[in-house]
């Protein structure tokens, strides 16, 4: 099954496609931080546990984590988080190799426009 987020007018939406194209709304929530865009998380890849993900959490549900990484999107298991992320929150994961747990971190980048004195 594939789904998407559909971010708008401060609205995060889930949807599923139901036949090719054809998408049904099943959530509606508050969109938050969150920028608006369509965010296919459908095409998202399973977290690597030896590397860093730092980006921005799009979405959890009942089995997953989402997180944006640049253009492409990374799904962690929600079992492996002792608290799950706040969607909008910039964060680093990070993997305990012992016992396979996910540590969160709040993101040092950030990103933004000034003038320099």
């Amino acid at each position: 099954m594939k789904q998407r987020l559909l971010v708008m007018n401060g609205q995060k939406l889930v949807q599923d496609e139901k036949a090719p194209g054809k998408w049904e709304t099943i959530k509606v929530e508050k969109a938050g931080l969150l920028k608006p865009a369509i965010y296919n998380i459908y095409l998202s890849q399973q977290a690597d546990k030896n590397a860093v993900h730092s980006g921005v959490v799009l979405h959890s549900d009942k089995e997953s984590v989402y997180q944006q990484i640049g253009r492409e999107f990374i799904q962690h298991r929600r079992l492996d988080f002792d608290k799950v992320p706040e969607v909008g929150s910039s964060i680093t994961i990070t993997y305990n190799a012992e016992s396979g747990r996910a540590k969160v971190e709040n993101s040092t980048q950030t990103q933004g426009r000034g003038i320099k004195r």
